[in-house]
């Protein structure tokens, strides 16, 4: 059973964002402070990557550990309405892969970074230079 009232649930439900994001922000303002220019959630490539890097053919997904089931120790899948949520989040797993799949597939390379990742900018500053500057 929810402890909150349906009304409050869907407006908790409405707030949660899918671009501009706290953890696509940051990552956005890393790539930035790092001299990497971007366009932004380009919606002729699969699943509209949250950062399109052209010139080097790079896409950056930024994603919430809960809603991409990453499986880091903070996420928990709930377990009232069991019956909902799981579909939803194994099918968002599915699409992400498949969009992974597709880009790949017209030759782009992906990089995927999880909201927990963002905890240390130092490491994922590493992580991002290295994917994007390859050589």
């Amino acid at each position: 059973m929810d402890r909150i009232s349906p009304s409050r649930r869907s407006a908790n439900m409405r707030a949660i964002r899918s671009s501009d994001t706290k953890p696509e922000l940051l990552v956005r303002r890393l790539a930035h402070r790092c001299g990497y220019r971007f366009r932004l959630h380009r919606k002729d490539l699969p699943g509209k990557p949250d950062l399109v890097f052209p010139g080097r053919k790079a896409v950056v997904f930024v994603h919430g550990c809960f809603w991409h089931m990453h499986g880091c120790p903070s996420v928990r899948v709930p377990k009232s309405n069991a019956d909902y949520w799981q579909p939803k989040l194994t099918r968002n797993r599915e699409r992400d892969a498949a969009n992974v799949a597709a880009l790949t597939q017209m030759g782009w390379r992906v990089l995927t970074v999880w909201d927990c990742e963002t905890a240390d900018l130092d490491v994922l500053e590493a992580r991002l230079r290295t994917f994007l500057d390859p050589e």
